[in-house]
């Protein structure tokens, strides 16, 4: 999805990682991915100037990954640089302790991808 993102876009993107959970039939990972995508969205509303990202979401074979692509190249600082001290980047926190795996990376279009992924238990 391609979206131009504002202050209650949380909310339906929430709805919509339900729906493809219910449908992949991994609900169990639902809670979990719909903290991270709010997290990765509020990210892109704080700090992306146009508010513009790409938002996928993939089945994979252990469970599911989300992407989020924006056209800011600044990566975020990774999850062991952070403490809950730290005046920004709570929500990386918080996404490091409820996905199995995250990353960021930038992209050749000049902006960054930050990804995460759940599985199966």
């Amino acid at each position: 999805m391609r979206l131009t993102v504002g202050e209650h876009s949380v909310r339906h993107i929430r709805r919509i990682v339900r729906s493809l959970l219910d449908e992949w039939e991994l609900l169990e990972l639902c809670d979990a991915a719909e903290l991270g995508v709010s997290e990765l969205i509020t990210n892109v509303v704080r700090h992306v100037p146009d508010r513009r990202c790409t938002v996928l979401m993939l089945r994979v074979a252990a469970g599911m990954r989300v992407e989020v692509s924006d056209g800011v190249p600044e990566l975020p600082v990774m999850a062991a640089e952070l403490s809950m001290d730290a005046e920004g980047a709570r929500g990386l926190v918080l996404l490091d302790a409820v996905a199995d795996k995250w990353g960021a990376e930038r992209v050749s279009e000049g902006g960054k991808r930050v990804w995460f992924e759940c599985w199966k238990r």
